[in-house]
């Protein structure tokens, strides 16, 4: 009880836990007579032993995650602004990476939520786009068939989100119109795929970094590993290239992931049917010795198709 100990030790436990609850949790007792034995001895000793606020993120998103991948297979697919209804090529090209490469870790690179109905950009016209829970349920559905499949090949593999402006809309709308429900489960997208780990950026080495973006532009990928001198691998533009940079350090690469959506996607109804410089596909980093070789990347053929190391890969069926 909190009478057994003197007041002393009381204001010495108080200075390391700062709160009735973390009090009560540390002496096993209620909260209640923390409470009481706190304001008896502000009163006798008079002194003020005021609680500590915390300060509450929006979300379990963390900053970083290190992965510390030595050799094998990493795949690192982003913008698939999942749709209800829509099963895209690029999608389906990834489960067959997955199937063929046992990936150490699958790294979803931001914008798997897309997120239409609560944008601030108003829609075009009167288009209909996809409810946030039809959305949520698209992004169940196909995530949680990529994370079934990883875990198949691999019963150790890492799954990894890296978060993406997009999806960031969803507690964003939340924290500015319902700021009370902080750290109500169900408030933060990461608490609708329990078996990805959220966070800002992945390091899958201490030389390559992924993150959902960084500088923008058409020389995005330059600018990006030059600017962080590091591998960096973004999504965001939807791209899909690699460029090499070499300095008195070696050769390190800016990666664009592309999209895993279709290009022409109603997801991009605002680009009002104008040319897009996009691509749909993904990336593959293969690792030796912790070291990143040429990034390789798969890309949309066709309806149905990818091309990978000048193939033509049909990936219809899955």
């Amino acid at each position: 009880m909190a009478d057994h100990i003197s007041d002393e030790e009381f204001i010495e436990l108080w200075s390391l836990h700062k709160t009735p609850v973390k009090m009560a949790r540390a002496l096993g007792i209620g909260e209640r007579a923390i409470y009481r034995r706190r304001s008896a001895i502000e009163v006798r000793k008079n002194v003020n032993l005021t609680t500590h606020k915390e300060s509450f993120t929006a979300s379990p998103v963390r900053p970083k995650s290190e992965l510390g991948i030595e050799n094998g297979t990493v795949i690192v697919f982003s913008d698939a602004h999942f749709w209800p209804g829509i099963r895209t090529t690029a999608y389906q090209g990834l489960l067959w990476a997955i199937e063929k490469f046992e990936p150490k870790a699958v790294i979803c690179n931001g914008d798997a939520f897309d997120g239409a109905s609560i944008s601030r950009h108003p829609p075009l016209g009167w288009t209909r786009t996809p409810s946030v829970i039809d959305e949520l349920n698209a992004c169940k559905e196909k995530l949680g068939e990529i994370s079934d499949l990883a875990k198949k090949k691999r019963h150790n593999v890492k799954l990894m989100f890296t978060m993406g402006n997009h999806d960031a809309r969803y507690e964003a709308r939340l924290a500015a119109n319902a700021p009370q429900y902080v750290q109500t489960p169900g408030f933060s997208i990461a608490d609708h795929f329990p078996e990805w780990s959220f966070c800002m950026s992945t390091w899958v080495t201490d030389d390559v970094v992924v993150k959902h973006r960084y500088k923008g532009g058409i020389h995005a990928t330059h600018n990006n590993t030059v600017g962080a001198g590091k591998t960096i691998v973004t999504g965001h533009l939807h791209s899909l290239k690699v460029t090499p940079y070499a300095d008195y350090n070696g050769n390190r690469f800016g990666v664009d992931t592309g999209t895993l959506a279709e290009i022409n996607g109603p997801q991009f109804d605002y680009a009002e049917e104008n040319p897009q410089n996009h691509r749909s596909g993904f990336a593959v980093l293969t690792f030796k010795d912790g070291q990143l070789l040429w990034p390789e990347l798969v890309h949309k053929w066709a309806d149905g198709q990818v091309e990978f190391r000048g193939e033509v890969i049909d990936v219809s069926g899955l």
